[in-house]
């Protein structure tokens, strides 16, 4: 997923309502009528193959209501596990650190295809990794169906013997984990998949050809695609791999078939990844790039996708544990996009065997624990007025049923914290999710700000949480 093409640089324009607007923007409710995702009035179809055809499509309830989702990179690429998922291009592109991996650690003639049965699952269980998901407080997963390298998790017709059904760990490690997802929790269960793949011979025909041919599109791509919509039925298309022009894709001829006849067509979601002119501009919600994440309300419902290890979304055993978030980064990154209107897609990388590692577990867990407290504010919210606070760095708003919500990432020093974007009224009340009585508030003689709050004193297992506490204020 590194080294695509640059995001457009007119999406700025396109896609962001400027931050000084909305700071001292005056009429909530009507800013609530331009974010509130789920109350455009658009085209219930049918839908042609065309972007405003197929952009006129409502955005499906479930996504924007959901805010955090878990993506699982997971392929022939966690074999290796040398600093990125995009190993094999690396290392045929001769980048000296991964040709000298190779020479070191592998036979003169050992080849990419060759670790395909070295990616073996056998501690693979689905029951766990659905307990785990379960317990992260994600709304919705999406798994790697396929990556760029072109390995299929389920048995593609498509694909002969570069499936795990076929070599490796000869299962569907698709359908597993749908069907376990299916029962054990009430997560949504969606696929990533890459259109291209570096080095198929029809790809690489086609690229040679100008794009002006075809036959991968036709003859792997598409079929896959309408493969996995109809034996897994996704709640989520994440496309990727987008390299080549819109026309070569056809990409809107799939998402009409996908909007008006696939088995999903009632709930699907899908981004923006469909062509190389197509990211922050068409599609069902925006990713524009990886680690999205804008810091500014967006006019288009949008999705931050950031990986636990911060240097690769594959699992890599070069990592060290400062290359991996701390929750006070996930926390943060987390309040930051959903009060600019974003969802937050979380990833961890499995291991060849089929293992989450002990850190992403915690992770996991971690978040799920802090959602358990603060998830009032989080699932089903909207963006307030302002995004951020005009006065106080570090403390970022949602609303929900007439609540403001103030995702607080620093505990304030001495326990007082000024606020300048709340204007309280006499019937004001602000608590701290997770303590039982309400906070003391008043109008604060600070420039700039309109309330201060007294910050409960707490100590230790009296802490709702141990990062980025959240107020809830009524009558603001």
């Amino acid at each position: 997923m590194q080294g695509l093409l640059t995001v457009l640089l007119f999406c700025a324009t396109v896609c962001v309502i400027s931050s000084e607007k909305l700071r001292f923007q005056k009429n909530a409710q009507d800013n609530l009528k331009v974010i509130n995702f789920n109350q455009r009035e658009e085209n219930s179809g049918p839908y042609e193959p065309n972007w405003d055809s197929i952009d006129s499509r409502p955005l499906p309830g479930w996504y924007d209501e959901a805010k955090f989702g878990i993506f699982i990179h997971w392929g022939v690429y966690s074999v290796p596990a040398f600093k990125t998922e995009w190993f094999w291009r690396r290392w045929k592109d001769g980048n000296p650190d991964f040709v000298n991996f190779m020479k070191d650690n592998f036979k003169p003639k050992f080849t990419y295809p060759d670790f395909g049965p070295m990616f073996t699952a056998e501690m693979f269980d689905a029951n766990h990794f659905a307990d785990v998901l379960q317990a992260s407080g994600a709304q919705y997963v999406v798994l790697t169906s396929k990556h760029h390298e072109g390995f299929t998790n389920w048995g593609s017709n498509y694909s002969w013997n570069w499936n795990a059904v076929d070599m490796g760990p000869n299962r569907d490690l698709v359908a597993e984990l749908a069907g376990a997802v299916r029962s054990r929790t009430k997560l949504k269960f969606g696929l990533y998949y890459s259109l291209f793949e570096w080095f198929h011979p029809l790809y690489l025909k086609d690229a040679g050809n100008n794009f002006t041919t075809n036959e991968y599109v036709e003859m792997v791509m598409r079929p896959q695609l309408e493969e996995i919509v109809n034996k897994y039925n996704p709640s989520v298309i994440w496309s990727d791999g987008d390299i080549g022009p819109n026309e070569y894709w056809n990409s809107t001829d799939f998402l009409a078939w996908l909007y008006n006849d696939s088995p999903v067509k009632e709930y699907v979601v899908v981004n923006d990844r469909w062509g190389k002119d197509d990211r922050c501009l068409h599609g069902g919600y925006y990713t524009c790039q990886d680690r999205y994440d804008p810091g500014v309300l967006q006019a288009h419902k949008w999705e931050n996708c950031f990986t636990i290890d911060k240097s690769s979304w594959g699992y890599r055993r070069d990592a060290t544990i400062t290359d991996y978030l701390t929750m006070d980064e996930i926390t943060q990154t987390l309040a930051e996009t959903i009060s600019c209107g974003g969802n937050l897609l979380l990833n961890f990388g499995p291991t060849h065997d089929g293992r989450i590692i002990p850190i992403f577990e915690e992770r996991l867990r971690q978040t799920g624990e802090w959602l358990k407290v603060n998830g009032e504010a989080v699932y089903g919210s909207h963006p307030w007025t302002a995004q951020n606070d005009t006065l106080t760095k570090g403390v970022w708003y949602t609303t929900k049923d007439g609540f403001v919500y103030a995702f607080v990432l620093d505990w304030p020093e001495n326990n007082s914290l000024d606020l300048g974007s709340p204007i309280p009224s006499t019937g004001t009340v602000v608590e701290m999710l997770g303590v039982k009585t309400p906070l003391q508030w008043k109008k604060s003689t600070t420039e700039g700000a309109t309330i201060n709050i007294a910050f409960p004193v707490l100590a230790g297992p009296q802490l709702p949480c141990d990062y980025a506490w959240v107020l809830k204020i009524s009558m603001v």
